[in-house]
């Protein structure tokens, strides 16, 4: 059988923050497929390839196996992979080498059964700050359809069923110069800035929660002010980014933040929540595919973070995040656990193996369980 490990390990030496790291990673992964016999397609994407395989039957139920190879930027000793005990630490083996090498063997495994048909879709630009031109958008307008959706981000082997929004914009704060001498004759944009971001964290929007998660996310990105160090700074501009819950208005909370003094907001990006009920039938199996792996029942969580997902809902797919465990995802010391890898795998197979059975008690009207909530979301 492949090792998930050893291929992880792999895809982790490639500095995929880097273009033409990611075209090498990229060809590498199709090499792999086409070696197992299975046909893979390729697209470009902004200049950047996006891999597409099918495995199983034409006119079958279609489940997508979705990753991502690109990562945030890391040092150049995090592409170096290391083990300690059962962690797998290197840039990108969290989020989400560590997944994608599991679903890539999770295809092959899939590939001898004939009653799903599994498309896997391996993009390069999930971490990327432009996501009005995802790779994944375009290749669902393009009409590439499914019956259901997962998507591999960490989730620590718990199914993510809802995401927070994403509502990022720049905020460009106005004072007034003087010398640097006389800081009482001027009105520092840059102190401004900070005492207006402290005024959106006390918004009312900021302190509402929801079933699964306690409160929005609210986090200063970037801010730059001042032309010289004898000069106090008369423009900041800072970049703020708000993680919104299910159930609230992005435009209202833009509209209590352009309320703010002194302040001229640009919104810069929005993207809807991911919400998929959980007592839909895909879920239910795959639910019940991890229970069988792992011996135990799974949960239901809310993702602080935004993810492909979205693509998939905002086309009518239905879509979850499920990936492995392990911790520190952009961190310096970002690790997965080599265990789960091998349990995300074999969750995977029994959720293409047992769907059938999971649709035809769907159809016949049987009752299926729910899975739990639970507080709080991760991260």
């Amino acid at each position: 059988m492949v090792d998930e490990r050893a291929l992880a390990e792999r895809l982790i030496t490639y500095d995929t923050s880097r273009a033409e790291e990611l075209a090498a990673a990229a060809a590498f992964v199709r090499g792999w497929l086409e070696a197992r016999e299975i046909e893979v397609r390729e697209h470009t994407h902004n200049g950047l390839p996006v891999i597409v395989a099918d495995v199983g039957p034409t006119d079958a139920p279609t489940v997508v196996f979705h990753g991502h190879l690109d990562v945030v930027p890391g040092l150049q000793e995090q592409y170096e992979p290391r083990t300690e005990g059962d962690r797998l630490i290197g840039r990108g083996a969290y989020d989400m080498k560590g997944g994608l090498a599991a679903m890539m063997c999770a295809l092959k495994d899939c590939a001898a059964q004939d009653r799903v048909r599994v498309r896997f879709i391996c993009v390069p630009d999930e971490e990327a700050e432009d996501v009005d031109a995802r790779s994944t958008d375009e290749l669902v307008a393009s009409g590439m359809s499914a019956d259901f959706a997962i998507t591999g981000e960490p989730t620590d082997l718990h199914i993510g069923v809802q995401a927070k929004g994403v509502l990022a914009m720049r905020i460009d704060v106005a004072g007034r110069s003087a010398h640097g001498s006389t800081p009482w004759l001027g009105d520092s944009a840059v102190l401004k800035a900070f005492d207006v971001f402290r005024r959106i964290e006390a918004l009312p929007f900021a302190r509402e929660s929801s079933e699964l998660f306690d409160r929005p996310s609210i986090n200063l990105g970037r801010i730059q002010g001042g032309d010289a160090f004898n000069k106090v700074p008369d423009r900041c501009e800072m970049v703020v980014d708000v993680r919104y819950l299910p159930g609230q208005d992005p435009g209202a909370i833009l509209a209590d933040i352009r309320a703010i003094d002194d302040v001229t907001v640009t919104r810069t990006l929005v993207r809807a929540p991911a919400y998929v009920s959980r007592s839909h039938p895909y879920v239910r199996a795959l639910r019940d595919a991890i229970a069988r792996t792992l011996e135990d029942e799974a949960v239901s969580v809310g993702r602080d973070g935004a993810s492909d997902a979205i693509s998939f809902l905002e086309a009518g797919i239905p879509a979850v995040e499920f990936g492995p465990s392990g911790s520190g995802h952009h961190g310096p010391d970002e690790w997965v656990s080599i265990a789960s890898l091998q349990r995300y795998r074999r969750a995977l197979g029994d959720f293409v193996r047992t769907l059938p059975e999971w649709l035809e008690r769907d159809r016949a009207g049987e009752p299926g369980g729910g899975l739990h909530a639970i507080e709080g979301g991760l991260a």
